[in-house]
């Protein structure tokens, strides 16, 4: 293999040098192997910033703890103590070795399943919030379903193979762009390492985080790692830099990890967060027809949005000019729309302000 890319490379050189005219095919832009599914979105507006095969059903091994976690957050009390049963201890696949009758809190459950990808914790969750694994299984296919994935469906909390257990790197980066807006989900895949404490001796357990992004790129703030033979390398990775927060979902990605930073470095490249309209700030004035009084204009809601460094910002503005009276406050007088590259990114009423 190496002495045909050598032979490849000196043939290629000597083109160049006898024939400077001549038109070579342009190599890929990626140093790293592309995955079989791959999104990034920016995460407070949902714009897609890059994908690839975003629909493609495929497994995603433990990156499922993301709705493991998210939905045992959003049906339980993370204080509640769980005493660990026989049936979840010695489950195949990554483990942090609970013991039968060990008591932990589930907050304390959530972190071993985040940071050490358990999956004896992700089994003790679902049947302590559940009562079971297939009645939690039907509860995070609702927590899909509320993010907008309907490409997924999952039966079971830690990942680990099943026909009929998928999802798309689409809805994964929507789930998780749920899940981030948590805070407690958040501070858990954040977090580099923790102790935890079995509550019936008071031992502690301390844990590190799997996920290298937290550890070596800028601005990463989680969020899931996973592997199986079957769903291959994936990673949901995310990161804020100057007030913007993306994700980036790998599923079946040889260099999850390189290839994550990649996606990641190009949106943050081509991408800038900018605040398109300030809810505390008016920006119009309204005069009566005599210049007698005015009023000032605006919206209710702020709204900031990923902006390409040579995409066009155009503002739409239908407002009165100069009417007989003023209006109330509080009063409807007109409507405001927004446009990047001339696709409408933004639509809301302009009200009369204080």
């Amino acid at each position: 293999m190496k002495k045909k890319h050598l032979l490849f490379n000196i043939i290629t050189l000597l083109a160049i040098v006898l024939f400077p005219s001549l038109s070579l095919p342009e190599t890929s832009a990626c140093a790293y192997s592309s995955s079989q599914g791959e999104i990034v979105i920016e995460a407070s507006s949902g714009r897609i910033l890059h994908e690839l095969d975003p629909d493609k059903r495929l497994p995603m091994a433990s990156t499922t703890k993301i709705v493991t976690a998210i939905t045992a957050i959003e049906n339980a009390d993370v204080n509640t103590e769980i005493v660990i049963p026989e049936n979840c201890v010695g489950i195949e696949g990554s483990s942090v070795y609970l013991k039968s009758g060990e008591r932990y809190t589930l907050l304390d459950l959530l972190y071993g399943l985040m940071l050490r990808s358990g999956n004896d914790c992700a089994e003790s969750i679902a049947v302590a919030v559940s009562g079971s694994v297939e009645r939690f299984a039907e509860q995070m296919n609702e927590t899909a379903k509320k993010c907008g994935a309907d490409n997924s469906n999952f039966t079971n909390p830690h990942g680990l193979p099943s026909d009929k257990h998928y999802t798309t790197a689409k809805d994964l980066a929507f789930i998780t762009r749920h899940a981030m807006e948590n805070p407690i989900f958040r501070d858990i895949v954040s977090s580099k390492k923790y102790a935890a404490t079995e509550l019936n001796g008071g031992d502690k357990r301390y844990w590190k985080n799997k996920n290298k992004m937290l550890f070596g790129y800028d601005g990463a703030n989680g969020v899931k790692t996973g592997y199986t033979k079957k769903a291959g390398r994936c990673l949901v990775s995310s990161a804020e830099r100057n007030g913007m927060q993306t994700i980036c979902v790998v599923l079946n990605s040889p260099q999850m990890f390189e290839r994550s930073e990649e996606l990641l470095d190009s949106a943050f490249e081509k991408y800038e967060i900018r605040k398109l309209v300030d809810k505390n700030a008016f920006f119009h004035t309204v005069f009566t027809e005599d210049l007698s009084d005015s009023i000032k204009l605006g919206v209710k809601e702020s709204f900031s949005y990923p902006v390409g460094r040579d995409e066009k910002i155009e503002y739409e503005i239908d407002v009165p000019k100069r009417p007989d009276s003023i209006p109330q406050e509080d009063e409807i007088v007109g409507h405001l729309k927004i446009y990047c590259s001339k696709q409408l990114i933004f639509s809301e009423n302009i009200y009369t302000l204080k």
